[in-house]
This record gives structure tokens, sequence and C-alpha cells, in this order.
């Protein structure tokens, strides 16, 4: 990143004052390399991306304790976060194999590889998945050196791993074994280890005293009757699913399935009951799942054009590439509302809805989300027809002409973190009535897929 990127900031208030006047879609597009935020929300600290892995773009975030995983299609690092305004790289680990999406669990970090290698070392180079003897899955590494992690198994599923959801086991089990949900997709004829029909997810059953053991347990089919396919619009038919979130201490899970939204009973950890299925005429492509604290609400992201396209913009409108809400009824999904950012982005700039998670407020739902190139986006969805904006942060259209973004914003103890594509890492903090009531809430490990209760008692969170 230069030091213009990085350096150059523009106060919301005064871009306001400088196109005053403009049309409005012009006015909502800062300058080129130019940070803008709302008045309630302040850029803390940007670290450029470790040199290791500068070269490739970062992707997903998690957390445990004074650290933050962020995932990189190079491999991932490792960054101390004790004092967030001083928050520095500790390590990088080089090991290609997109999209590098990361749960953290004690000593396990666990990585994703949707991407044919000619083997799973860390030196492996991409391969086709026409050849049976190429691999795609899931990577774990032991983290308990956060400086020098080691990489101890790898686990090939079926049609690799795009993300991976973790869960922890139940009862008996919970201390035993967690369970890495697999979603993955796109089969094709010529795919030995990748044919059609995909209709499942995969399982890998992981002993936490013998993490080396971790195997792929299950293979469960969540369309037996084949997915969402014909739908126009959709960017792929459904062949699995892209990703789920866990409410593991309320035995469900939401996927977004590529052409269909799921809701599942996990009581059984290997063997997932799809209990209600939707579809949406504006969804292009189910990307992502969120459920409210009380999960009583599901916020579904719509990846339109793929996370490339510029899709923040009048001609393509409010309800595609947007949030769907759904409020879960007699275990039915009924749909209520979309949002998305009003603020237009220039036909440069990739935009679409992308990944997010809650803030911790008590008796309110509003969430961080990431929205490429369109920054990211606080926003309140209490009322499940009329959610609003109330912050944001992004930055203008890159000098150069290039897309990028933020892959990922998620909040965890007092300040949201998110994964630049280009620019790094970005530690924000937001001050407004709405959210500080959060800042009490503290968490010793989000793994943002895997949704724990903000309550006394449950989960790693507490009022």
């Amino acid at each position: 990143m230069s030091l213009s990127r990085r350096s150059i900031v523009v106060a919301a208030a005064a871009t306001v004052l400088a196109l005053a006047g403009l049309p409005a879609a012009a006015a909502d597009i800062p300058p080129a390399d130019a940070v803008v935020h709302s008045p309630n929300v302040t850029h803390v600290l940007n670290i450029p991306k470790p040199d290791p892995i500068a070269g490739t773009i970062n992707t997903d975030i998690a957390f445990q304790g004074d650290y933050a995983y962020v995932g990189n299609y190079g491999g991932f690092s490792i960054y101390d976060i004790r004092n967030p305004k001083k928050a520095r790289a500790v390590s990088s680990v080089v090991c290609p194999g997109a999209q590098m999406d990361v749960s953290v669990y004690g000593d396990l970090l666990f990585t994703a590889v949707d991407s044919s290698r000619n083997d799973d070392s860390c030196n492996s180079t991409g391969q086709s998945a026409t050849i049976k003897e190429s691999w795609e899955g899931v990577r774990i590494f032991d983290v308990s050196d956060k400086a020098n992690p080691k990489y101890i198994k790898s686990v090939e599923t079926n049609c690799g791993s795009h993300t991976l959801t973790l869960v922890p086991g139940k009862g008996r089990d919970k201390n035993r074994n967690v369970y890495i949900y697999v979603s993955s997709y796109q089969p094709a004829a010529n795919f030995p280890d990748c044919a059609p029909p995909h209709d499942k997810i995969s399982i890998i059953k992981v002993p936490l005293r013998d993490p080396a053991a971790a195997e792929v347990a299950a293979t469960p089919v969540v369309f037996p009757d084949g997915g969402n396919e014909t739908q126009p619009g959709l960017l792929l038919p459904t062949s699995g699913c892209h990703d789920i979130t866990v409410y593991a201490e309320k035995d469900i899970a939401a996927g977004a399935c590529m052409g269909d939204g799921v809701l599942f009973d996990i009581k059984d950890r290997l063997n997932p009951k799809v209990t209600a299925r939707t579809t949406d005429p504006n969804f292009a492509f189910w990307h992502s799942a969120t459920f409210s604290n009380d999960a009583r609400k599901v916020v579904f992201t719509d990846e339109l054009g793929g996370g490339g396209a510029p899709t923040c913009n009048e001609a393509t409108g409010p309800n595609r590439g947007a949030d769907a809400i759904y409020e879960i009824v007699r275990g039915k999904l009924v749909f209520k509302s979309y949002f998305k950012i009003s603020r237009y982005q220039d036909d440069s700039e990739n935009c679409v809805a992308h990944n997010g998670s809650l803030i911790p407020v008590k008796g309110r739902d509003i969430m961080v989300q990431a929205w490429y190139m369109g920054g990211l986006s606080i926003w309140d969805f209490t009322d499940s027809r009329r959610p609003r904006e109330i912050g944001y942060f992004e930055r203008g259209p890159r000098s150069d002409g290039g897309g990028g973004g933020i892959w990922s914003a998620y909040y965890y103890n007092g300040y949201i973190y998110g994964a630049d594509f280009n620019e790094g890492l970005d530690v924000i903090k937001i001050d407004d009535r709405l959210t500080d009531s959060a800042k009490h809430v503290r968490f010793d490990r989000l793994n943002t897929q895997t949704q724990e209760s903000y309550k006394d008692g449950h989960g790693h969170g507490h009022w």
C-alpha cells in the first residue's frame, strides 16, 4: 500500500461540504484513494499486509484472546490486538490456497482451501481438479506458539472447502471433539473428487486430544431432490452451500446455499436436517447468514456479481446485491425487507453485501458488515421492516482503477476489524449511543460463523 493511500483521510462532513450541489450519485463518491467515514466512526489504525503475503489478498478473520487470525490467499497472519491502537503482526505463514477462510479453537487453527493443488503442502502449486491426485480441503495448524505456527494435518474434502464452520460438540462430546462443516460447490463431470451431483456438505470430526486423527466423518446431502437451478438471474445453480452459520447452543444453523436459503436442526452434529428452505427472486447468490442474538431472525446476503462487479449503484437498485432480513415464524423463514448501503459507488468499484457480525447490543439487532469497495456499514435491523444505517467507513475509488475493498468486517471486544484485500487490517471504532453498551461485552473467542449468545453463562460473551 502506498503512503498516499494510507495518509489521505477526508472527514465525512468535509466531503459533504465539498460536494454540495452535485448530483446525489456523484456526491456519494469520495475522491480517489480517500478514507471517509461517518462522524461517529474513527479510523484507529491501518496495518499493511506483512511482506510474506503482501502480494495476495486478505479474506476472513477469527479471534481468540488477544489475537486476530487473518486469512489470505497466500496463507494467514496472526496479529497481537492486546492494545488495538497499537495492534501489530506477530507472524505470517505462507501456505497458498484460496480462500483461506479461518476458524480458531484452543491451539488449533482451521483454514479452508478451495483451490486445486498438486499436494497438501504449503509448497504446493496449482494443479487441475481433473487430475485425481490433486488436493483441496482443510488444513489444520497448531498456533500455540503465535510466532511459529506448525502445520499438523490436512483433510481432503469433495470439491475442496470454499468456507468452513466450526461446530463444538455437545454433552459428553463437548470437550472431546469439534466438528468442521465444510461448504463447497461447482462440481464437474471430469473432476474425479468433485463429480455431480454435489448437493451436500462434508463434516470433519476433530478429536481435540489427537487433532492429527481428524477425518471426514459424514457427507450429509442437503438437497436430495436438487436445489434451485432454474431461477432467472442466478449466478450459479445450486450445487451445495457457500457458507453455513451455526448457533450451536440452540442446535440450529442457517445455510447460504447458492440459490437457496436453508435452516438446519443440528442436534445430531453429524446429521444436520433441513427444517426450512426458501428462495428469493432478487437473489443471485446466497452468500452468508447471520442470526439475531435471540435467533428469531436471519440476515442473508446476496453476492450479486460474485463480488467482482459494481452493483452499489442506481442502475442495480436497492433490492439486488443486498441483505434480506427474514424472521423465523413457526420454524419457517418469512421475508421482511432488504437492506443495502445507499451510498453509490463508482463504476470502477466492486461492491456487494459481504461478511459481517453482530455488535452485542442488548435488546437491539445491530451488525457491522463489509461491502468490498463500499467499505463497511454499521446498521440496525431491530425493526425488521425498516433497517437503517447508523455509521460507515469506506475508501474512495482506487487511483489505479483496480478493485478490492473490505472482505470481512467483525466487531470484537470494543473495536471493529476489517480485512481489506489490498490495504491490510483496519482497526475502527464506533462511538454511538446505540452501540456504546457493546463495549462492556467481552469475548474470549469469536468465530463469526459459530454464533454464541451474549447472556451470562452462555458461550464466551457476558453482559
